[in-house]
């Protein structure tokens, strides 16, 4: 039987209760740690050696819906009500609205620091310590909206742009391609910025979402969740159109070894993108 993945504006007061209370579990038993830590020795960018399989890649979004599956898996062994609900973000787009409240994520940080001072997750309730990290700071951070240089969320139409590209991916298969649905959705230079969509989020959250450890900020997950809704959407209105590339880039390439294809295992897992495309059996999104 498929389960619900819901918005998160949409959660009853239990439903919010439940799923802050499954991740504070999975949290206190480590578990959640160990998610931090395969996230941060994935994060392979175009200028480092070896395999991109989660960012600045085709596999961008197979990787991370696998990674969804993980998680909500151990959440669903705490509480099997639980799911791992959105954040959409073209909707709720203040610093106070959902997910930014007492009962669900917390508010914003705190001047100087940045520190989470409000909501399950804050330091000062005890539950949420950090120790899988980029830096010391063993403490949740955020900077809603970029309290220096201030930047807003993407909008609808940022989104429709990328859901317009029929084309999965294209050569080189990497950051700097300027068609392609992928890397319009991940957000990476191209014709209308070096910020957008799914990268501009990360952004605009700030603190411990603008390193390789973003799952620290629970927040993490939404962001995901309404990213991996994006990718249903446009599988949906190309039903022809596959992941690409189809086949592995020759010797003679600059991106061979470098890239996933769609028949390739797809590290850490045993499973291919091909495996991943049709998730149908398993969650539908309200």
């Amino acid at each position: 039987m498929t389960y619900v993945r819901k918005d998160a504006s949409k959660l009853t007061r239990i439903e919010r209760r439940r799923f802050v209370e499954a991740l504070l579990e999975v949290k206190r038993s480590g578990e959640y740690d160990e998610f931090v830590r395969l996230h941060i020795a994935h994060f392979v960018g175009d200028g480092d050696r070896g395999l991109r399989a989660a960012h600045m890649t085709p596999s961008f979004l197979p990787w991370h819906r696998r990674f969804l599956l993980d998680l909500e898996q151990a959440l669903r062994r705490v509480d099997s009500s639980v799911t791992v609900p959105y954040w959409d973000w073209t909707r709720d787009r203040t610093t106070t609205s959902v997910p930014w409240t007492d009962e669900l994520l917390g508010g914003n940080g705190r001047p100087g620091d940045r520190q989470v001072m409000t909501g399950p997750f804050a330091r000062a309730a005890g539950r949420w310590t950090i120790r899988a990290g980029i830096t010391d700071g063993d403490f949740l951070t955020r900077d809603l909206g970029r309290s220096r240089s201030p930047i807003d969320l993407p909008t609808r139409d940022d989104l429709n742009r990328a859901l317009d590209d029929p084309v999965y991916d294209v050569p080189p298969w990497d950051s700097t391609v300027t068609q392609g649905f992928r890397n319009n959705l991940e957000g990476w230079g191209g014709s209308n910025g070096s910020w957008r969509n799914h990268n501009r989020v990360h952004r605009w959250v700030g603190g411990a979402m603008l390193t390789g450890a973003s799952v620290n900020d629970p927040v993490f997950w939404l962001v995901h969740a309404f990213v991996d809704l994006q990718w249903q959407r446009w599988q949906r209105r190309y039903r022809g159109h596959r992941y690409l590339p189809a086949q592995p880039p020759g010797p003679g390439s600059a991106q061979y070894g470098r890239i996933v294809a769609r028949h390739q295992r797809l590290p850490p897992w045993d499973v291919t993108p091909d495996e991943l495309e049709d998730m149908s059996g398993v969650y539908r999104y309200a």
